[in-house]
């Protein structure tokens, strides 16, 4: 179910309350609010917490460059000033886990955080998922995860009841599992139907709907919450924002607040009710004040998906 904490403010209340708090910005000339009880939010099914739709994934938290940490700095710390709070990372991002611990330690909201990463065990085998999670513990500088989630589904057999012990030892509150590759499809179709799962994560976009054939309606019907990487395209469906460059944004998207090409794509994402949060990477301000807007206002209606899946498949290439 869609939630919002609060009714919306008024404009000028909005614009008052994030003067104090630093949730006011700039974008493209006009004054944007970034009011956190304006947040669209779905509830985790399997304990009722509220999550904010919209989230970071972090591939690209390995700055090579001091700008660059900076930059990544900047948005890890108005992402939960601005009441988001999903950050999901792996050991297999490179630097991410590292970076991004030593980041929310220096800004110190880490109890604002919900923290989501993997576990990795190439030859399958328990002591690898143990050294896995404690290193990720160590790199993200805390002593309790969010979400531990097993990568790519390797070594579920071994590693999901490992994350369970941990949720018993209040290590770790949620159990999980990803993909973003379509032949995972029928084996994570299976572990959502013989597991116990907390979340799935999976790839999902205007441009790459597999997932609505019969994961996302399974979730629904298991119970289970959903974070989508890749909701602006990826191997399948490649860059999304290049299949639009140039193109004007349909007229129509203001009925569903969208005002950007990114809003227009995390809105269809966000639409579905199966869905709990979309993580796309933002490794600028830009990026994450314009995903912000997505989470805020109307969503497509059935009528309007439909009609925002015809445009897509009508443009060229």
């Amino acid at each position: 179910m869609l939630e919002r904490s609060h009714e919306l403010l008024d404009r000028r209340t909005a614009i008052q309350l994030a003067l104090a708090s630093g949730l006011v910005t700039s974008l493209g000339g006009a004054t944007v609010v970034f009011a956190a009880d304006a947040l669209l939010h779905r509830r985790i099914p399997s304990s009722g917490e509220r999550l904010p739709v919209i989230g970071v994934g972090t591939n690209n938290y390995s700055p090579t460059t001091p700008e660059e940490r900076a930059a990544r700095r900047v948005v890890l710390e108005r992402l939960t000033g601005s009441g988001l709070r999903v950050i999901d990372t792996a050991p297999l991002y490179r630097e991410s886990e590292r970076v991004i611990g030593e980041l929310l330690a220096e800004i110190g909201n880490r109890p604002q955080a919900f923290l989501a990463t993997k576990v990795t065990a190439p030859n399958k085998t328990r002591e690898e998922g143990i050294a896995s999670m404690e290193e990720s513990m160590r790199r993200l500088q805390t002593d309790f995860i969010e979400l531990m989630q097993v990568h790519n589904l390797i070594g579920t057999d071994v590693l999901l009841p490992l994350i369970r012990e941990w949720v018993a030892q209040k290590r770790v509150r949620y159990v999980g599992v990803t993909t973003s590759r379509d032949e995972q499809y029928p084996e994570i179709v299976r572990l959502m139907r013989s597991e116990s799962l907390d979340f799935i994560q999976v790839d999902y976009s205007l441009g790459n709907r597999g997932a609505a054939e019969q994961i996302l309606p399974l979730a629904a019907e298991r119970g289970i919450a959903v974070l989508i990487n890749l909701p602006f395209g990826g191997r399948r469906d490649g860059n999304l924002f290049a299949r639009v460059r140039g193109q004007s944004l349909p007229s129509w998207a203001a009925d569903f607040d969208a005002r950007s090409w990114g809003q227009f794509l995390l809105k269809y994402v966000l639409s579905h009710p199966a869905v709990t949060c979309a993580i796309p990477g933002m490794t600028k301000i830009a990026n994450l004040e314009d995903n912000l807007g997505a989470a805020q206002g109307r969503l497509p209606d059935t009528a309007m998906r439909q009609r925002m899946e015809e445009f897509w498949d009508s443009l060229p290439g």
